[in-house]
């Protein structure tokens, strides 16, 4: 087992735009996102050669076929994709999502009406079918709207995507992205979201399957009163490359932010990235924030990065903070469960299910939280097998 946790807390000047070595300057020019060579920060973390054909200038072979439940009063289009770029929340900062932009035949819009009560959700099956693929999607959500969108991968493809939400004020929005692909899949994309004043978000991300899966999620605030919760969870198989850079920009005063990703590893090579970084501006006065991760590590030969920072402007806030773990299972929890007559086997079972049950159970949707139970399941009895054979 390997492990990289180096939270940090940094101060700087109040700037009109973030562009740093962590915050690249957003731009829907391709040119203005060299090809990575793995040196930079943004990339150190990348298996570049592994990810190469998102970063290559080619347009896409394929599309994902997709199958849509779309509630009464809520719309999908196509648009063009210099409308789609007008209504996106901010410009591509990195070369993935560049690309995915200007290779995309058309964009995608969703929009739900204001004061819409949408009470069955909104979902989105995308499956690949090995080609390459390139998609760019915006969400509009009216004011005082409530709605929950469930967008599924899953299939074979080489996948790049730019996807923009727009959250309108005094909206509840739910929003579950599930990447379940097939082991040859590579994704690779930028996710923003924009909260409106006094809205309140939800984003729940889950990565189970791909070969690699890069994804940058952004999310700042169009008003005071804004929430955000941000919940994650990652099960890394031997050989998979799983990462979540993850970037809350604070720009408004009294917004909340709460940002919670947990991840499993198990298997020689299984390598899981996890960037977490919270801009706390000069503006944004009586903010409360808190990020952590948590890391799971089942077996040996695993690493797992975790790297929680705060960049803080102002000392007006009403709260800050960051946390990240990685380890073994608890041996007191081990040892609490086998002391009521509990097998190891079967309290290791129960440890793993707990450590993912907090975020799960955060879902609300039926379907989507008995498929992330089984996949679980699916993994602690790979797992289990194993040790079975290793044992022999």
């Amino acid at each position: 087992m390997s492990t990289d946790t180096a939270p940090a807390v940094a101060s700087a000047l109040e700037l009109e735009t973030v562009a740093s070595h962590l915050h690249p300057t957003p731009s829907w020019d391709v040119q203005d996102h060299p090809e990575p060579t793995g040196r930079e920060e943004i990339w150190r973390f990348t298996p570049m050669k592994r990810i190469a054909p998102l970063l290559a200038a080619q347009g896409s072979t394929d599309n994902l076929g997709w199958e849509t439940s779309i509630p009464a009063g809520v719309t999908m289009e196509q648009i063009d994709v210099a409308r789609a770029r007008e209504l996106a929340v901010e410009a591509p900062t990195d070369r993935v999502a560049a690309l995915a932009s200007q290779n995309a035949a058309y964009g995608v819009h969703i929009d739900v009406p204001a004061d819409s009560q949408v009470t069955e959700p909104v979902v989105l099956t995308g499956t690949g079918q090995g080609g390459v693929v390139s998609e760019q999607t915006v969400v509009t959500i009216g004011s005082h709207a409530e709605v929950t969108l469930v967008l599924h991968f899953k299939g074979s493809a080489t996948f790049a995507e730019k996807t923009d939400i727009r959250v309108s004020p005094g909206a509840q929005v739910t929003v579950v992205t599930l990447q379940d692909w097939a082991d040859d899949a590579v994704h690779g994309g930028q996710r923003s979201v924009l909260v409106g004043r006094d809205a309140h978000v939800r984003l729940i991300t889950a990565s189970l399957g791909g070969d690699v899966i890069r994804l940058q999620e952004d999310v700042r605030y169009d008003g005071p009163g804004g929430e955000l919760e941000q919940y994650g969870l990652y099960f890394v198989d031997e050989g998979q490359h799983i990462q979540h850079r993850i970037f809350v920009d604070h720009n408004e005063p009294r917004t909340k932010s709460n940002v919670d990703y947990r991840g499993a590893l198990q298997g020689k090579g299984a390598h899981s990235v996890w960037i977490g970084d919270v801009l706390i501006r000069k503006a944004a006065e009586e903010i409360e924030t808190y990020e952590a991760n948590k890391n799971l590590v089942l077996t040996d030969g695993c690493k797992a990065d975790s790297v929680p920072n705060l960049e803080i402007e102002t000392g007006e806030i009403a709260g800050a903070g960051h946390s990240s773990t990685t380890g073994h299972f608890d041996d007191a929890h081990l040892f609490y469960l086998m002391s009521r007559g509990i097998p190891e086997q079967e309290a290791r079972r129960l440890v793993v299910q707990g450590f993912f049950f907090e975020i799960i159970r955060r879902i609300g949707i039926e379907d989507i939280e008995a498929r992330l139970v089984e996949a679980v399941e699916e993994e602690l009895a790979f797992l289990e097998a194993a040790a079975a054979e290793g044992e022999r």
